[in-house]
């Protein structure tokens, strides 16, 4: 059986690891290298870094402070923020990430993915998608959650796996940093309708909320999570001995 990933999220502004309630008020954390050198060291599938206002700011990626964060991680890397071409692609490969991360710059150049996937293969592309629910219907927003696109998720969503997308991030607006669990309704929407990797994001609280998502929903590979992790209110090695007492696959 596969094992489920716990993937922590740095989200960056001005070099700084920050985190907000519902995408708004962020305040500071730490720094994203030693963060990561941390999470590395300490129990982590994965890492996901963010430069959450690269897009919205209409600027490159922080690549100095990129580059020597995978210098000092030894698990996969996924890193987005104003991922708008296939260059961008490029020079964020070329300071160590594993994958990319692509929202905004997707969003505004749809063919983006499929670009990509033929250029650097399915594996490398990573969907992430801001996900709110607008008069009951689940609508995709941009630039960090600050825009509605009109979009409806569900389909969006399928129509970038058709053209390579290789893995999905759904982040829930309706739940992000309010602890109260993640989105299973959101989550098994998007799970029922693509065949490839599902990563959720945004609710988890406690150690109990990772086992409801894996349980509900087995479909779901990885649950990803910031300020429980960055405050110590979860460590993530107990986090995956309670999910193996439970009888969920976890790497220990």
């Amino acid at each position: 059986m596969i094992t489920k990933r716990i993937i922590p999220c740095l989200d960056v502004k001005n070099g700084r690891v920050v985190k907000g309630v519902n995408f708004m008020g962020l305040g500071d954390v730490a720094s994203p290298v030693e963060l990561a050198k941390y999470y590395s060291a300490h129990g982590a599938d994965e890492l996901v870094f963010y430069d959450i206002t690269a897009s919205a700011e209409g600027r490159a990626l922080f690549t100095d402070i990129l580059t020597e964060t995978a210098r000092q991680v030894f698990i996969p890397l996924t890193v987005g923020g104003a991922i708008n071409t296939t260059d961008d692609f490029d020079r964020v490969l070329k300071c160590g990430a594993d994958k990319v991360s692509v929202n905004s710059g997707a969003i505004r150049n749809p063919s983006l993915v499929k670009e990509a996937a033929r250029l650097y293969g399915d594996q490398c592309v990573v969907l992430s998608v801001d996900v709110k629910r607008v008069d009951g219907v689940f609508r995709v927003f941009a630039k960090g959650g600050r825009e509605n696109t009109g979009m409806e998720a569900i389909e969006w969503i399928k129509r970038c796996v058709s053209d390579g997308a290789g893995e999905i991030v759904v982040n829930s607006i309706d739940t992000d940093g309010v602890k109260a669990g993640f989105d299973l309704e959101m989550l098994d929407a998007v799970c029922r309708a693509v065949s490839v990797p599902v990563i959720a994001s945004g609710g988890a609280g406690r150690i109990e909320d990772f086992i409801t998502l894996f349980r509900t929903l087995p479909g779901v590979d990885a649950g990803l999570a910031a300020s429980i992790f960055h405050f110590g209110e979860v460590d993530i090695r107990d986090l995956k001995r309670a999910m193996a007492e439970a009888g969920i696959p976890a790497r220990i």
